[in-house]
């Protein structure tokens, strides 16, 4: 059942996809070509309306560089092409629409281009538009002005865009640096506060509850020890350790500067043995 369905789906997209045309944009040709190469001549022309059918004869003109006169080159007719000029003999090559006689893209391609070939190129749809009631005759021209170089140059607009896609690729390479080196930071920063609520909620068991005390000097003695035991273990470093039996054993670089660390220290080994 499912094979079914499939298809039968596709032969409805199928049927759908028989019935699209193609939309027609009307692009300007290039007009420097290099000499000894290939170059095509682009010449669109769209019809206003496309459900109108119609047919059309191109034909194109070439004048020379410093000449006032046009000259014909080459004809289609949808069928078959010509070629007018002697100068373009063996040299000229259909590249428009094709298999169809509603001709909208006139473009020709020009083998082994030569200097000579520099001046203006004019291409003319002689375009019959049918009608239920008549048929209308239409005349458009293109112009093309062509110039050949010994060398190909680029753009001003091909440099910038160029230029403007390097620059996009090291701005996104620096901004995910960026975020990677943020987010590692992040996750680092995590990683540690974990650790140290892990440490302190294992090891602040140990500390003696005041509550069960009732000396007040005793209560008094134990507060500090237990401030300087967690003093001790929020201080990091490789060396501070705790002893067997519970008493501190601290790096002396820790705490010889500090008067507050020593009279701590000094409480907590008291109440050691008190306690």
């Amino acid at each position: 059942m499912a094979l079914l369905r499939f298809l039968l789906f596709s032969f409805l997209c199928t049927l759908f996809v028989y019935q699209c045309h193609g939309a027609c944009a009307e692009v300007d040709s290039d007009t420097e070509a290099v000499a000894g190469k290939g170059f095509k001549l682009g010449c669109i022309s769209c019809k206003r309306r496309s459900e109108v059918r119609g047919e059309a004869n191109i034909e194109w003109y070439f004048r020379p560089k410093g000449e006032a006169d046009f000259f014909l080159i080459y004809t289609y007719n949808g069928d078959e092409s010509t070629i007018e000029n002697d100068q373009f003999a063996d040299r000229v090559d259909w590249n428009g629409s094709k298999r169809s006689k509603d001709i909208q893209d006139a473009s020709i391609y020009l083998f082994n281009v030569t200097f000579n070939d520099s001046g203006t190129y004019r291409c003319f749809f002689n375009r019959i538009l049918s009608y239920d009631n008549y048929e209308y005759n239409d005349v458009v021209s293109k112009v093309v002005h062509l110039s050949v170089v010994g060398k190909a140059t680029r753009g001003t607009a091909s440099i910038v865009s160029e230029v403007m896609m390097y620059v996009s690729i090291i701005g996104l390479q620096l901004w995910l640096l960026i975020e990677m080196i943020y987010c590692y930071r992040k996750i680092a920063a995590a990683g540690e506060e974990a650790l140290r609520e892990a440490a302190l909620s294992s090891w602040t068991e140990n500390i003696l509850p005041l509550n069960d005390l009732h000396d007040d000097n005793l209560r008094e003695k134990l507060f500090i020890s237990n401030l300087y035991f967690t003093f001790f273990l929020t201080t990091r470093t490789k060396d501070n350790t705790l002893g067997e039996h519970g008493t501190s054993t601290v790096n002396s670089t820790l705490c010889t500067k500090s008067m507050f660390c020593t009279y701590m220290r000094n409480h907590y080994a008291l109440m050691s043995h008190i306690v």
